[in-house]
């Protein structure tokens, strides 16, 4: 009889959920590493000229870039700045390939 009661149970039906997985992630791309007098420390010291491309991503997946930003940080002291993208790009150039 415990059988038959467990067969006439009535079941509910659920609604499907569907996940949605997005984001926004960064690339860091080093342009050229230059050496010159950094004008917070004071410091003659290398530079890092950093390309950072922040891209949205759907199901990790990463799918257009939404911002791009040029950084020069300093290794002695770790100041950052935003430098312009032609800015960015000349001392990429003369920087050569052997301080890339």
């Amino acid at each position: 009889m415990a059988l038959e009661t467990l067969g006439a149970a009535t079941t509910t039906k659920r609604k499907g959920s569907a996940m949605l997985i997005f984001g926004l992630g960064v690339t860091q791309v080093l342009l050229a590493t230059l050496v010159y007098v950094c004008e917070t420390c004071g410091n003659s010291a290398a530079h890092h000229l950093v390309k950072r491309v922040r891209k949205f991503s759907l199901f990790f997946i990463p799918l257009f870039p939404v911002g791009t930003r040029y950084i020069d940080t300093c290794t002695a002291c770790g100041r950052d700045i935003e430098v312009e993208r032609e800015q960015a790009e000349a001392a990429a150039r003369q920087a050569g390939p052997g301080l890339r």
